[in-house]
């Protein structure tokens, strides 16, 4: 095979794109590198399949922990299992960056297989991935309107000045205000996924115009390598509805399909509608036409009457108009035994969120090639049939569930409280009760609500807005062309519409971005102008949630585990542990708590009962705490020897009370002040040189004032030798 190689500088290193080297009996394969991170993307193309009403376009993203030098740390199982979260939001990344581009009436089965081979540390794969599988289809013979590319915008601000970053490095994105992935065709903006920290509406379309303007190297880049080693485009049969069927059916059946359109806008049973009305023509067209044309002609015509509508008389399906918000109902605090609760319905569409705190020590661990990493804060999405008013599968979370469950993630992510100020693990779930339209943006509503009334000290309460686009398809989404932009989109305007963009936010700023279009993109005259436009909309369901509830709760659920951390000295760590553990166990046995302590010294105390964490809090404080001269202590008496008595006065900690410090008078022996097992008040008014504490007990309300007899030491054995 002849290897072809082609390269350009992108943030300062360099993008190589390399084509003949594996997987030759693919439709087409491209080894890309950037840095150290190599992925090989493989494309497939199958035979068509006529029958289907969608393109059946499939994206496979493989992880192999042997890219990071990486052995699995299960001991039982060293094979690589079902993709990870992050494995399956890459993959989703991908499939939205190319599926728009594809002809809408291409059925032919494709597979994007995404293999990453190698990882730095530093450039993350996803980018490298779009990137790789867009050359790929460029070069194959497979139908496509691309290229594109694909890349990572970043935010810094440094001494008053700002800038934005292509491509930042792991390190650079820590300390980055920004976190967009920005795919583009030379002309418009294709999809957007992006977690900001709070910035204005400005600085985003900033970042995406940067975005953008980058991606033209990209793009150029691919461009070369398709006239280098690209094969001519294959011709395929158009499998859209059959125009006549749909002029036939517009003329004979109008007054039926307006009944079923009203229907499926209220979500009333309309599959019981639409099968009927599918059994009337087919018994009368049955034999010219199949039934899965039938339905696609019908599902074409109720579509393009939803956009005659909303074109013509700025009028939606369900009455609104096209800056009108549906309804909203916010209720919080449902759930008596959870430790935070939520309910927001925004029309038909309505999700209840429930909060759970647990200690620091239930944070994920999650195994990539790039290392181990923890989670602290874990948003999960589920959406099981009813809510569509369907029978389906139950069971492991779809990769629409994992895809919406991390948008909310990272809607609420700046608003969520660092550990230092509220040291607890959080987990959100999101119960999609019924669906017609924006969801994910619902949860995120929800998820605020019930973290404030789970007592969850939020820096900023977030809202979210899902906007959608009507294009003119003889002018679709240009400056010439007619456009109208729908503010709060139904599920309808969803699936029918050209675009879902979703807005998240607080009143500072933007949190979170997700952009999918069903059209060749959008110019950035739109992406303003939907930016403004769900700027408004969030402020209004910000004041709507607000209204329920005003601030997080001041006291957390009685139900939540209460927390503790405190800091221990490096050398003090193993006092903590003890011997075999066996501190640190009594500690957990006495109290009930749970105690962990970190490599650092960092030890986390959680438990239900609040007193009990005290306790073990002050424990562990005593252990590491060193006596000071002149303090005083309750302590108790724990071993009697003929010259004085020992006293625990902190845990572990025991001083010495010598017989003559036992009174103001003559003690002829220690049994005669004191006893094992009785609660003593000493003060502390020695600590030698090597670390021994030397005690006065204390007597009355004036004994305290009173110093302690000086004694004489004799230079032998510890054990003063008693004066007479």
């Amino acid at each position: 095979m002849k290897i072809v190689s082609k390269s350009v500088d992108i943030g300062g290193r360099p993008l190589t794109l390399e084509v003949g080297r594996f997987a030759e009996q693919a439709t087409s394969a491209v080894l890309a590198r950037y840095g150290d991170t190599m992925v090989l993307s493989s494309v497939v193309c199958s035979s068509p399949n006529p029958g289907l009403s969608y393109f059946p376009l499939s994206v496979e993203y493989l992880e192999r922990l042997y890219a990071g030098g990486r052995i699995k740390g299960s001991r039982w199982v060293k094979r690589e299992g079902r993709p990870s979260d992050d494995a399956i939001l890459t993959a989703r990344l991908v499939d939205r960056s190319i599926r728009p581009l594809f002809p809408k009436g291409f059925k032919n089965e494709t597979q994007v297989t995404i293999t990453v081979l190698s990882v730095d540390g530093e450039n993350e794969p996803d980018i490298l991935s779009i990137i790789a599988t867009s050359a790929a289809i460029s070069i194959s013979q497979i139908p496509w309107n691309g290229p594109v590319g694909a890349l990572r915008v970043g935010y810094v601000k440094n001494n008053g000045e700002s800038s934005y970053m292509s491509n930042p490095a792991a390190n650079e994105l820590s300390f980055s205000e920004m976190d967009m992935v920005v795919t583009s065709t030379p002309q418009k903006v294709l999809m957007l996924e992006a977690g900001i920290k709070q910035l204005p509406e400005k600085t985003v379309l900033g970042g995406i115009k940067f975005g953008h303007e980058e991606n033209q190297k990209i793009i150029k880049l691919i461009e070369n390598l398709a006239e280098a080693i690209g094969k001519k485009k294959m011709d395929y049969i158009d499998h859209q509805p059959d125009p006549k069927l749909i002029k036939i059916l517009e003329k004979e059946y109008a007054k039926e399909i307006d009944e079923v359109l009203e229907k499926k806008v209220a979500k009333e049973v309309e599959g019981d509608e639409m099968v009927a009305l599918v059994a009337v023509i087919v018994e009368k067209y049955g034999e010219e036409h199949e039934k899965k044309q039938i339905e696609g002609a019908l599902d074409t015509i109720a579509k393009k009457k939803m956009r005659e509508k909303v074109l013509k008389e700025g009028k939606r399906a369900d009455g609104r108009d096209i800056k009108t918000i549906r309804p909203i109902e916010v209720e919080v605090g449902l759930l008596p035994r959870t430790h935070g609760s939520a309910m927001f319905k925004r029309g038909q569409t309505q999700v209840l969120t429930v909060a759970t705190l647990g200690s620091p020590s239930l944070e994920q661990l999650i195994e990539s090639p790039e290392g181990e990493t923890a989670k602290s804060y874990m948003h999960h999405y589920s959406m099981p049939p009813y809510s569509v008013g369907e029978t389906g599968r139950v069971g492991f979370p779809s990769r629409r569930e994992i895809g919406h469950g991390a948008l909310a993630e990272r809607a609420l992510m700046p608003a969520i409280p660092a550990a230092d100020k509220f040291p607890y693990t959080l987990r959100l779930v999101s119960e999609v009760m019924s669906s017609n339209g924006s969801t994910s943006m619902a949860a995120t509503c929800g998820s605020t609500l019930a973290l404030m009334d789970a007592g969850v000290p939020i820096t900023s309460p977030v809202a979210g807005i899902a906007m959608g686009l009507i294009a003119d398809k003889e002018k679709p989404a240009s400056p010439a062309g007619r456009y109208v932009i729908l503010t709060d989109i139904l599920g309808l305007e969803d699936f029918g519409g050209d675009m879902d963009f979703k807005v998240a936010g607080t009143k500072e700023g933007v949190t979170a971005i997700q952009l999918d279009v069903k059209i060749d993109g959008l110019t950035m005259e739109i992406i303003e102008e939907t930016l403004k436009r769900a700027y408004d909309g969030r402020l209004y369901i910000l004041e709507k949630m607000l209204s329920v509830m005003p601030e997080a709760r001041k006291q957390l659920s009685q139900y939540a585990p209460k927390v503790s951390i405190i800091t221990v000295p490096q050398e003090k760590i193993g006092e903590v542990i003890g011997p075999g553990g066996k501190v640190i166990r009594q500690i957990i046995s006495v109290t009930g708590c749970d105690v962990n302590v970190d490599d650092d010294g960092r030890v986390t105390i959680s438990g239900t009962d609040a007193q009990a964490v005290e306790k073990a809090y002050n424990w562990v404080a005593g252990i590491i705490k060193e006596a000071q001269p002149g303090e005083i202590y309750e302590g108790v008496v724990k071993r009697i020897l003929p010259f004085g008595a020992f006293v625990e006065i902190l845990p572990g900690k025991e001083g010495m009370v010598h017989v003559s410090q036992m009174s103001t008078g003559f003690v002829n022996k220690p049994e005669d002040v004191v006893e094992i097992g009785k609660q003593v008040k000493v003060r502390v008014y020695e600590v030698d040189d090597q670390g021994r504490i030397n005690l006065s007990m204390l007597f009355g309300e004036d004994a305290e004032k009173n110093p302690p007899r000086k004694r004489e030491r004799s230079a032998g054995p510890r054990g003063p030798r008693r004066r007479f």
